[in-house]
């Protein structure tokens, strides 16, 4: 499951741009579904800023623990608070319910895949 209305990196995670200007992120269902039952989610705290490529938090599994790399530069606007009580909702809705983060961009959004080359990344193009 690949949506078109986001935008990938080769870490695995997605994002999709709001109407306020904000960019929300978070992990695909292929970094999901290899990690396993997600038990727990460290995410970074607001105001933080992110840089472009760097790990900002971690994803625990049943299997094992996994960075979260920001997909673009910016400022910690809001994270997903559920997270911390329902890490698994990253299993069961890594497009919707199981976001991550959300940030105000410090740049242009670009340099990112779109649905049809991450498919083809994963091996299902």
């Amino acid at each position: 499951m690949v949506p078109e209305d986001a935008r990938y990196t080769a870490q695995h995670e997605w994002l999709r741009e709001t109407a306020d200007g904000t960019v929300v992120f978070g992990i695909t269902d292929y970094a999901q579904d290899a990690l396993g039952d997600i038990v727990y989610v460290d995410l970074p705290a607001v105001g933080v800023a992110l840089t472009a490529h760097s790990p900002c938090g971690e994803v625990e599994s049943t299997k094992s623990v996994s960075e979260i790399y920001a997909p673009i530069a910016g400022e910690v606007v809001r994270v997903n608070a559920v997270l911390s009580d329902a890490p698994q909702t990253v299993n069961s809705d890594p497009y919707g319910e199981g976001w991550m983060v959300e940030i105000r961009p410090s740049g242009p959004v670009d340099g990112l895949l779109e649905a049809a080359a991450y498919r083809a990344l994963i091996g299902e193009g």
